[in-house]
């Protein structure tokens, strides 16, 4: 993956900055065939001593292999990205331990570069339609299935935005027929995060992911919940293709088939699509870029806010 080099070589590297829940990348480079530096630091309970590994890793790769001429950060969520708001730049109401109303941007502003800001599962998106499985379409969706459950969306060839970013794995989903277990989210309880993402599943378990049986019945509820949270996109977007990436879904492939019959069982016959009979297997589908989509989704972002002045201005209050 890694490429040697150093500035001259490129004047327009890139810094990327993906904040996950269990880890950060930290990367320099231009694109997928082009990373000079990719370095990771643990996701700690004390930001400050986070963002002091994490800018020790960027000032290392500028040093070594030239200045970057912007900066993707891809975080966890949910953030604020709305340039008017005074907390523009943060992660707002996180569930992850220390880190609710942290400044992101405001702690990286010193680079004095473009920043690009968005969440994770917008930026893994990004990557993917600029070089991976999504490559060619408009429409698509990008679930990834880990630490929580988060939902990138492109809709007429741009990612969804709001008032805030899609914060599709907090939606509510039917239960099973006797299922009465209360859910593992903090906020929501049995929302589809609550009752399929990795720490949901090991609270319900009993024991670490990787430990249970492929054939154990926990199973089963993950596939309920995720082809329901399968369903409501199909519906409310139309996506031409839905490409699931994140820790669970890569330690369990066998899930992917599971989750293509549940869906269209779900949907029995409602969407008149090819794509959702026959051709399923590519409709629901593995990330192109694998377990690198989040860390290239940085690079994407860094590339992104060159072509926009905004990036390099305050936000406005």
């Amino acid at each position: 993956m890694a490429k040697s080099g150093n500035a001259s070589e490129s004047p327009l590297l890139l810094g990327g900055l993906e904040l996950g829940g269990t880890k950060c990348s930290c990367l320099i480079g231009t694109g997928p065939d082009d990373v000079r530096m990719h370095a990771t630091v643990p996701t700690g309970s004390d930001p400050a001593a986070t963002f002091a590994q994490i800018e020790a890793e960027l000032r290392r790769g500028i040093e070594a292999h030239g200045p970057i001429r912007a900066l993707g950060i891809a975080s966890f969520g949910p953030i604020d990205r709305r340039r008017t708001s005074p907390r523009y730049g943060s992660i707002t109401s996180t569930p992850k331990q220390g880190w609710r109303d942290t400044g992101v941007v405001p702690r990286l502003a010193h680079l004095c570069v473009p920043i690009g800001f968005d969440t994770d599962v917008n930026g893994a998106a990004l990557a993917e339609g600029r070089w991976g499985a999504a490559r060619g379409l408009e429409d698509f969706a990008y679930v990834t299935v880990g630490t929580g459950v988060g939902v990138g969306l492109c809709v007429n060839g741009g990612l969804v935005h709001g008032f805030l970013h899609p914060e599709l794995g907090h939606i509510r989903v039917v239960r099973r027929a006797g299922d009465t277990w209360p859910g593992a989210c903090g906020f929501h309880g049995d929302c589809v995060e609550g009752l399929a993402s990795g720490p949901a599943i090991a609270a319900r378990a009993g024991v670490p992911t990787h430990s249970i049986s492929a054939a154990d019945a926990v199973w089963d509820g993950v596939v309920h919940a995720l082809a329901q949270l399968l369903h409501t996109l199909v519906l409310a977007t139309a996506p031409r293709r839905i490409l699931l990436g994140g820790g669970v879904m890569e330690a369990r492939p066998e899930l992917l088939p599971r989750l293509r019959r549940e869906l269209a069982s779900s949907l029995n016959g409602y969407v008149p699509h090819e794509d959702l009979g026959v051709g399923i297997e590519s409709y629901i589908a593995s990330p192109g870029l694998g377990a690198r989509a989040g860390a290239l989704g940085a690079l994407a972002l860094a590339a992104d806010a060159i072509g926009d002045s905004r990036a390099l201005a305050p936000p406005e209050i």
